[in-house]
């Protein structure tokens, strides 16, 4: 109800900023399209720019690649392999997960 009341500023200011369009010559409409044609470029240029990027990585990316596979094949097989002792047990998993929602409950307590 309050915003449908107007009192003398109001229908004052209404009458000041209620004014014919000035002609501009189309002034206005060459500055709105440049802002899109630019804003449409900014949008556009990231996207080449990473496709001419990847198509230009793809030799080195196929050479390192291969020089990997030959690699593979060198080193030995046991320095892949995984000693049991490494992997944690699954008493050890869940403390850890405990551990962190408990420190992520107190983080958002302290919070509010």
């Amino acid at each position: 109800m309050a915003e449908k009341l107007k009192d003398a500023e109001d229908r004052m200011l209404e009458s000041l900023l209620q004014s014919a369009p000035i002609a501009d010559d189309g002034f206005s409409h060459r500055v709105i399209s440049r802002i899109r044609r630019r804003l449409w470029l900014r949008r556009l240029s990231l996207p080449v720019a990473m496709f001419v990027g990847g198509a230009i990585a793809i030799k080195p990316a196929t050479q390192i690649l291969v020089a990997s596979s030959k690699l593979m094949t060198v080193v030995p097989q046991g320095m892949f392999e995984i000693p049991t002792g490494w992997i944690p047990q699954m008493q050890v998993v869940v403390l850890g997960a405990m551990l962190l929602a408990a420190a992520m409950l107190g983080i958002r307590m302290l919070e509010e």
